[in-house]
């Protein structure tokens, strides 16, 4: 006789009250990451309209800045793991200094992108990898360093994609592969080469979207009004988006530590209903499908 075990079973142990209000906080704000929404308000206008409404020149402008800030933000995790040094810091001090090399970028235009954006990406980067640490995340594991850098994917989902194959759980399930891959290079290296093949995918992977929310923050440091205030704005908006990403992407990772991660995926599939994103259930992943 076979026993069947069904991932999300009463088997595995149920949330704390604590923990399920956690989950839906996250589901809240991973299926709903509207970087334009943050900066409507000071802005007046639809910047996720004026991001897809951007020149050629300027889109290409923006792709090229947006994977070379990736790579920076790359080779600093790397390091940080080559000297066993982390890369957390303070959250509030990094988006103090985001938001003064945005007052950079506002004054300067669209010419500074390229030395901006790898500054306040990197910045960026080590307040999430400071959320991570405090949700229980080991900041020596290369894994942990890639889920730091995954996160300005999870960022990046457009209005028009979240209802569908976009959400939460399959972005993480698409990048699951290439992720893999890059920490399974990094382990067994003791040299590690930013240009390797596995590490490649894996950025242009997040490139793609990531770079939709950088075309976000150009719309808005290029309206007129603004100038090196906007800038410092929309860079400590950009700042507080990622962070926040950051926040219930490691919560969800600790709730499924904890719990399981099939438990966690039913209850985050069903939060994601109630809160009317999608009528379809989360894909039905394994727990080995999607790292960590």
């Amino acid at each position: 006789m076979s026993i069947v075990v069904v991932e999300g079973s009463s088997l595995e142990p149920d949330l704390s009250p604590e923990d399920r209000a956690a989950l839906r906080e996250a589901v809240l704000t991973l299926e709903r990451p509207s970087f334009a929404a943050r900066l409507s308000n000071f802005v007046g206008k639809p910047l996720e309209l004026l991001g897809h409404a951007l020149p050629a020149v300027v889109s290409d402008v923006v792709s090229r800045a947006s994977e070379r800030a990736l790579k920076s933000a790359l080779a600093a995790a790397l390091a940080s793991l080559r000297h066993e040094r982390p890369i957390a810091a303070t959250p509030r001090v990094h988006k103090v200094l985001a938001a003064t090399s945005g007052a950079v970028g506002g004054a300067f235009g669209l010419s500074a992108l390229a030395v901006e954006l790898p500054v306040s990406t990197t910045l960026m980067l080590r307040a999430i990898a400071s959320i991570a640490k405090e949700e229980g995340e080991n900041l020596g594991d290369p894994e942990t360093a890639l889920a730091c850098l995954q996160v300005f994917a999870l960022g990046g989902q457009t209005g028009s994609d979240q209802l569908h194959e976009s959400g939460y759980l399959a972005v993480r399930a698409a990048l699951a592969r290439s992720m893999t891959e890059a920490a399974r290079y990094v382990t067994e290296r003791s040299l590690i080469e930013e240009s390797a093949p596995a590490l490649v995918r894996f950025l242009a992977q997040i490139a793609a979207r990531f770079g939709l929310v950088v075309s976000q923050k150009v719309a808005a440091q290029a309206v007129p009004v603004l100038g090196a205030l906007g800038g410092a704005a929309a860079n400590a908006a950009f700042m507080d988006h990622f962070q926040s990403i950051a926040r219930a992407h490691f919560t969800v990772r600790r709730l499924e530590r904890t719990y399981g991660a099939g438990k966690v995926r039913a209850l985050y599939a069903a939060f994601r209903r109630e809160i009317g994103v999608g009528a379809e259930s989360a894909p039905d992943y394994p727990p080995a499908v999607i790292p960590g």
